[in-house]
């Protein structure tokens, strides 16, 4: 990275032009994504760590719950990409938390560039790592038999909504980088937090098998109106309400998690 890459006139009052700012935005950006080039245990997380959770999944798993991998896949393959998606948005905790105890914030926030940049960065970076995890479980799974037989707009409106629940999900991400000490306590709290929600829902298995008192939480699980709108875009199924119930999700989990994040990253940086 070069001065003139992170370097933008300033306004009249100062601050960094909204323009500017934005190419600032992508520069951080890309900086966290050729980061990959020089720590390849990347990979590992965004690339190997889906497979992995597909093969499992799918392979045993998939006699018990459907008869067959093939059959059990067809359901389960919406779920698993939730999951992953769900724990992948803490990376974003860790990176952040990373950059902070080693000081580099300290280094960028000598820069004339804007102070928001590096966190929206950080968040567009992981937005295109999730994007990349996504097709190759879903490039994965066709292999393993799944099919996507809600068609291309049902392919592009599934993609687009995990996107928009990543995004929100990513802000509480912030948080929890902001507050928690260093990176192993935002591992406790991602394991703590995302775990029981992701296993209480429709991801890996229909809501009509679980207990009675159970359901009661299943059927406003966030993890379950996702799930049921991922599968319902790709595979097909009620599609309406769990797309209207996962925007308002993720609505609700931006407008309490925003405001927090950005007050808790004023405060470090």
């Amino acid at each position: 990275m070069t001065a003139t890459t992170i370097t933008a006139p300033l306004g009249k009052s100062g601050r960094v032009r909204p323009g500017a700012a934005m190419q600032q935005t992508a520069t951080m950006a890309w900086r966290s994504l050729v980061s990959v080039k020089h720590n390849p245990l990347e990979l590992v997380d965004f690339s190997i760590t889906p497979i992995m959770f597909v093969f499992l999944f799918t392979f045993v798993f998939g006699g018990q719950m459907a008869g067959s991998p093939k059959d059990y896949l067809q359901y389960a393959l919406a779920g698993i990409i939730v999951q992953n998606t769900l724990f992948m948005t803490m990376y974003t905790a860790m990176a952040l938390n990373t950059d902070l105890t080693k000081g580099v914030f300290d280094r960028l926030r000598s820069l004339p560039i804007a102070r928001s940049a590096p966190l929206f960065g950080r968040i567009t970076a992981d937005l295109a790592k999730q994007l990349w995890a996504m097709l190759l479980m879903i490039g994965l799974g066709t292999l393993l038999g799944f099919r996507i037989t809600g068609g291309l707009g049902g392919f592009l409106g599934a993609t687009l909504l995990l996107m928009v629940f990543a995004a929100a999900v990513s802000w509480s991400a912030v948080l929890i980088g902001m507050v928690a000490g260093d990176a192993e306590k935002v591992q406790v709290f991602a394991f703590t937090l995302i775990f029981p929600i992701t296993f209480t829902s429709s991801a890996f298995v229909r809501v009509e098998t679980m207990p009675g008192w159970l359901q009661a939480w299943v059927d406003v699980n966030p993890v379950t109106h996702l799930s049921d709108a991922f599968r319902g875009l790709l595979v097909g199924g009620e599609v309406a309400q769990p797309v209207l119930w996962s925007l308002v999700w993720a609505a609700g989990i931006a407008a309490l998690f925003i405001p927090l994040a950005m007050r808790a990253y004023r405060a470090r940086v």
